[in-house]
């Protein structure tokens, strides 16, 4: 695998904080929910938002506790898939995993205080 890449199918800089801070530590679990999610559908998935700083989850109006200020959530588009069918994917096969329901995106995350689910 080159240096940049974290597993069979993301690169680092996929997972980077927008604004250019340089943060970019995934959760190890994390990947390994992405790797499946990718691996499930054998379509490119495409991580709209990773990794945030402070700042910058400030700006896009995320929450306080945001999971994404831990490295350990995606927004992510699944190539020519429906949000709909990810989310119902990952919430029978990860049962543990937390699923927001939007309709141009899925968030995942692997928090650890129990799964948490919202949208519809």
């Amino acid at each position: 695998m080159p240096r940049n890449d974290l597993s069979n199918h993301f690169q680092r800089r996929e997972f980077a904080c927008k604004c250019g801070c340089g943060f970019d530590t995934v959760d190890l679990e994390t990947l390994v929910l992405l790797e499946d999610i990718r691996t499930h559908f054998d379509v490119p998935v495409t991580i709209n938002s990773g990794c945030r700083c402070e700042a910058y989850n400030r700006k896009v109006g995320g929450a306080a506790a945001s999971q994404h200020l831990l490295g350990r959530a995606a927004d992510i588009r699944v190539q020519g898939v429906d949000p709909a069918e990810v989310a119902e994917y990952i919430e029978t096969q990860h049962p543990d995993a937390s699923v927001g329901r939007y309709n141009t995106f899925t968030h995942v995350d692997t928090r650890t205080s129990g799964p948490a689910r919202w949208g519809g």
